[in-house]
């Protein structure tokens, strides 16, 4: 190996020993992994929230993220698995942050509307949710967002619990008491799409009522919203329903744990943009996902993906290579403190060190020009002589660039000028001794 490649070696190795510990320590302060496992708090087996969550789950599968679905009671007790961390990700109804502790969790937003329907049997007939005063009425299961939902709208319209008949019925179960008559009216929270929302409207021993009161409803309630259930739309061969139908709505919306890592923030707020943008039959196209019936706070993750949409590397890159990118920005920080002044100081401990070959040399030709003007005799001065041809023969094995050739060769002037000082004076000594 040359001396030159030496010289860059002892120059290159500490600065790359220099930047790996940067590297090192950069690597410490990054942001924690993504997990690779999550678990989604859905809802009843069957129903749109389980449905839901599956979709989120397989969805979430095809980034290589494994999400489990909970089977659960429904929105309250998906705020309740959420806080105690038994799931991370939680479909649950708008309008329970008000009644409902929901310390340390956070909204990606609304993603569908999903309305109430007040189903009642046909020789029960009813314009209000007054008329429920004296029956027998399924309200929703303990632990769901229905019977939160059922409670508020029952104090607003002035109905007080004793004043009817409760039955803790949900879902397919309340669809099929009301059907049999077991009750008189059902007050359900589920999509449109439903198997039994078309059955019940194709019954004629069983009824929808309007909610006329909805567009009031929605102006007290920030969550909720009036929705039309327009004629024909779910069946148009039998024309279900018969009528226009003014509903109230809340929605879904994605709950998650404000521990949850903002990289899965981000890819929920994908799959929610790709998979429930497109319309519904109670909704224009693109009017969800949206923030605006969400009424637990947003997360930072959603605030600014509603404000900017995917960041520019979720747009370039797949999404573990987008997930790398956003979490290593923080080595860029110690990575360009370091490179910038290694760059900067590079050239001159390269010109120091080759330089420092030259001048390390006039340590000692100083020493012998000394040794030899104090020398008292021929032989000291012989002595002294004999060791400038060495320093001059040694001079002459140094390996140097030829920008710094200029050095050498002075060198070796200068030594050669010493020499002669010497043979100088080793001739004025034999002078005077003549």
């Amino acid at each position: 190996m040359s001396d030159r490649m030496k010289d860059i070696l002892k120059i290159a190795v500490p600065s790359v020993l220099l930047a790996l510990a940067g590297l090192l320590a950069a690597f410490w302060l990054m942001g924690p992994p993504v997990p690779k496992q999550v678990t989604i708090a859905g809802g009843s087996l069957g129903g749109v929230y389980a449905q839901t969550a599956e979709r989120l789950s397989t969805a979430m599968g095809e980034r290589k993220i494994n999400a489990e679905v909970l089977t659960t009671a429904g929105s309250v007790d998906n705020i309740r698995r959420l806080q105690s961390g038994e799931a991370q990700i939680g479909i649950v109804q708008t309008g329970l942050a008000g009644d409902i502790d929901t310390e340390g969790l956070q909204s990606l937003g609304a993603i569908f509307f999903e309305p109430l329907w007040v189903f009642h049997r046909s020789d029960a007939p009813m314009s209000d949710l007054r008329d429920l005063r004296g029956l027998k009425v399924a309200v929703g299961a303990e632990g769901s967002g229905t019977r939160v939902l059922v409670d508020l709208l029952m104090q607003e319209a002035g109905v007080a619990a004793g004043d009817f008949t409760p039955a803790d019925l949900s879902g397919v179960a309340a669809a099929s008491a009301v059907k049999s008559g077991e009750v008189d009216a059902a007050l359900i929270v589920s999509s449109p799409e439903a198997d039994w929302i078309l059955d019940l409207l194709a019954d004629p021993s069983v009824e929808l009522m309007s909610m006329d009161r909805a567009p009031a409803l929605a102006r007290r309630h920030t969550y909720l919203d009036s929705v039309t259930l327009y004629a024909g739309v779910l069946d148009p061969a039998r024309g279900l329903p018969a009528g226009d139908v003014t509903l109230t709505a809340p929605s879904a919306e994605i709950v998650v744990s404000d521990a949850l890592h903002p990289a899965l923030q981000s890819l929920l707020m994908d799959i929610a943009f790709r998979d429930f943008s497109g319309g519904t039959l109670l909704s224009d196209p693109e009017a969800f996902p949206t923030r605006d019936l969400a009424d637990i706070p947003l997360s930072e993750e959603a605030q600014r993906y509603y404000k900017n949409g995917p960041t520019f590397l979720r747009r370039v890159f797949n999404y573990d290579v987008a997930n790398f990118l956003e979490r290593a920005w923080v080595i860029a920080i110690p990575l360009l403190t370091l490179a910038y002044p290694l760059a900067k100081a590079g050239p001159p401990l390269y010109r120091w060190r080759t330089r420092r070959k030259i001048y390390v040399w006039y340590e000692d030709l100083r020493a012998l020009e000394g040794e030899g003007r104090a020398a008292e005799s021929p032989e000291q001065r012989a002595a002294v002589r004999g060791k400038l041809a060495e320093l001059q023969a040694e001079t002459g094995r140094v390996e140097v660039p030829l920008s710094y050739t200029d050095d050498l060769y002075r060198l070796r002037a200068h030594i050669r000028f010493v020499a002669e000082l010497i043979d100088r004076l080793s001739v004025q000594d034999r002078s005077a001794q003549v």
